[in-house]
């Protein structure tokens, strides 16, 4: 027996890297000749959704695996300039970074805990069709009268045929389904928010990227990390420092991780997007780079924003935009899923063409393609949380984080936990399943107690 550990795995990572060289305009004949050296030596594609194919490679060809990775990491990139990950960098290309709140901004646990609770529902109900392709969640949800999304998927009548076409994720079925769910079960991007909590109950606002680190070396176990994450982590037992820990043999660095680590950054800086997006790059730093890095400042800015409140979804998004530099993907991207969520009535046309133009090019865990669909399910629901999560996690891709921070955003907007459906909020019965230490079965009322000391404190 081997043990196929997913997301590390260097002959797995070459074809990702090779992907993610193309996307950043690296020099065609430099990768060209990469790739053609990795396919000669008979070296495989990346897997397309799982996160290690299944043979181990000879010796010889891993290490030539590693030694690629290193190659193309030296190749530089045209788009450095409007990317850059440094924080000074990225402030020099935001002309419109929000100024620094000058007045206190009243945010109590109530509206704290329906964030937690949007959070939540959100993510468990993009649990079960996490990996499936577009038309299969469609399908799954058609066949049970479920679509567009107004409540939990499930699989009392469904046919058997459809089923095995389009199984459910295997690790969240028994758990995500409206027949089985009790509670809100573990998931990372639960998990995430509470090492903030606790980031932020050990060191404060003042935190380094290293303090990050240790904390994870000591609260949070590495089969619960993945893609970007659990490439940093290897590089921290490596003696990788950070931030060259996101940087190093890492092809994820530009996927979804660090943008669903956000949300804690921008709850509890009430009204102040800027100073929330600066905390959430020291995070995301030591996993991330570039657009992967503005997915999180963006989130902790629009979040911000919302636990100000005063102003709606759309001011928001704006908010978020403003610490994104505008020549970037990402804020193209952002742009896109908002304008094409205001041109078009029907939402399944809205993902249509994102699909169009993201599905052939990028991977499902990519920032890219799930900050489009996030900022357009946003745009396209108006504030309404049902929506939100529901067109956030119909759109395919990495659906339980979309749909986590779409009802983050929904549920602090809502104002109070009473506001959100009970529907939607029942089934968690304010228990929240994880294996960082001191929180298993932590209510979400206590969470959002635990949170609002954080805001206090500051």
């Amino acid at each position: 027996m081997t043990v196929r550990l997913t997301w590390v795995q260097p002959e797995d990572l070459v074809g990702h890297e090779l992907r993610q060289a193309a996307q950043d305009g690296r020099d065609v004949g430099d990768v060209r000749d990469v790739e053609q050296r990795w396919y000669a030596a008979g070296g495989a594609p990346a897997p397309e959704r799982a996160g290690a194919s299944e043979p181990p490679a000879p010796r010889g060809l891993r290490a030539l695996a590693e030694q690629l990775l290193d190659e193309l990491a030296l190749i530089e990139s045209p788009l450095t300039e409007d990317e850059p990950t440094g924080l000074s960098g990225i402030r020099a290309a935001c002309t419109r970074w929000p100024a620094p709140r000058t007045r206190p901004v009243t945010l109590g646990p109530d509206r704290l805990h329906a964030a937690w609770l949007g959070r939540a529902a959100g993510c468990l109900l993009g649990k079960p069709v996490e990996k499936l392709p577009l038309a299969g969640i469609r399908a799954l949800a058609r066949a049970t009268g479920n679509w567009p999304l107004t409540t939990w998927f499930t699989a009392r009548g469904l046919p058997g045929e459809l089923a095995a076409a389009h199984p459910w994720n295997r690790r969240s079925a028994p758990t995500s389904l409206a027949e089985n769910i009790d509670g809100m079960p573990e998931d990372d991007d639960l998990n995430y928010a509470l090492l903030t909590v606790l980031l932020l109950q050990r060191h404060g606002r003042g935190f380094s990227t290293s303090d990050l680190a240790r904390l994870w070396l000591d609260e949070l176990p590495a089969g619960r990390v993945f893609t970007a994450e659990r490439v940093a982590y290897r590089n921290l037992l490596d003696g990788v420092e950070p931030p060259d820990t996101a940087r190093h043999r890492n092809p994820f660095r530009e996927w979804i991780g660090a943008q669903i680590r956000a949300d804690v950054h921008g709850w509890t800086h009430p009204g102040d997007p800027g100073a929330a997006a600066e905390q959430a790059h020291r995070d995301a730093v030591l996993t991330h780079t570039a657009n992967g890095v503005y997915g999180a400042m963006f989130t902790a800015a629009a979040l911000a924003e919302a636990a100000g409140g005063e102003t709606d979804v759309h001011g928001c998004l704006a908010a978020g935009l403003r610490v994104v530099p505008p020549r970037s993907r990402y804020a193209r991207a952002v742009r896109l899923g908002v304008q094409a969520a205001r041109a078009e009535r029907d939402f399944d046309t809205v993902v249509d063409r994102l699909h169009d133009t993201y599905g052939s090019t990028h991977h499902w865990v990519h920032v890219l393609p799930n900050a489009a669909l996030l900022a357009a399910a946003l745009t396209h629901a108006d504030g309404d949380f049902g929506r939100s999560i529901g067109c956030a996690v119909s759109g395919g891709w990495d659906t339980d984080s979309n749909g986590a921070t779409a009802g983050s955003l929904a549920g602090l907007l809502a104002g109070r936990a009473a506001a959100l459906p009970d529907h939607w909020t029942a089934p968690l019965k304010n228990r929240l399943a994880t294996s960082v230490p001191g929180f298993d079965s932590v209510g979400f009322d206590t969470l959002a107690e635990l949170t609002y000391q954080e805001v206090r404190r500051s």
